[in-house]
């Protein structure tokens, strides 16, 4: 599926220009060889719209003034996530190849020559580039504008997958901070046949951190009181009584 068409008009568009290159060509005819020049420029208002366009006359005034024309023509809004694109993207044109790659706050414009110019006047501040292929500076610019062209929104991704932009973003199972939603908790407790989630650290091996039990003395029992009479010396008892 082709990204939508995001061309803009010019119209009520406070642009800038930025000359990228410009040659000398030479055409040669029966007396000798005509000289003209060719201007690239690339035109955006260096918030969200940009433009390339390519230039041709005997002078050079002509030629750059014939480029911007051109590239206003030819005007596309970008779509970016703060100060850098959405996702990552290669851009393809000819032998050129762009990579371009979103990158934290504060990292800048990592790139030079036509790639420069084109993220620059688009309004990207923080991106990370590399060229892959071609070093001419035609390619490299349509390399790095086909690269923007095929840029998408979360929500045209999610439109595509049929899901909501929270999927598309990873957030569905976020709330505030790490807590887990309701209805999550309520599904792994159903699934786990009703008990808490198992956790996943592995137990400490039996009888590891655990305090010995006390020693148990056997308690030792009492015998009974006997209640026999003590027995009488049988020699004592047949002795008379002479106390008499």
């Amino acid at each position: 599926m082709l990204p939508p068409d995001r061309s803009v008009s010019s119209a009520g568009l406070d642009l800038q220009e930025r000359v990228v290159e410009i040659n000398r060509v030479a055409k040669v005819v029966k007396g000798g060889r005509r000289f003209s020049f060719t201007a690239l420029v690339v035109v955006g208002d260096e918030r969200d719209v940009v433009g390339v366009g390519y230039g041709k006359a005997n002078e050079v005034p002509v030629a750059i003034q014939k480029g911007v024309e051109r590239a206003k023509k030819n005007l596309y809004r970008v779509p970016k996530h703060g100060s850098t694109i959405t996702h990552q993207t290669t851009g393809v044109f000819g032998a050129g190849r762009v990579l371009l790659k979103p990158a934290s706050p504060g990292t800048g414009v990592i790139a030079g020559g036509g790639v420069r110019a084109v993220l620059e006047l688009a309004g990207i501040t923080d991106i990370l580039s590399k060229s892959l292929g071609s070093q001419n500076p035609i390619n490299l610019v349509k390399a790095t504008m086909a690269g923007l062209e095929s840029l998408r929104t979360p929500l045209e991704v999610a439109k595509l997958r049929g899901l909501t932009v929270n999927q598309v973003l990873g957030l569905s199972e976020r709330v505030s901070g790490n807590e887990t939603p309701l209805e999550t908790r309520t599904t792994q407790l159903v699934s786990n046949g009703g008990s808490t989630p198992a956790d996943t650290s592995e137990a400490p091996p039996a009888g590891v951190g655990e305090p010995e039990p006390a020693a148990v003395e056997p308690a030792v029992e009492s015998a009974p009181e006997s209640t026999v009479e003590p027995e009488t010396d049988p020699v004592l008892a047949a002795e008379p009584n002479t106390t008499e």
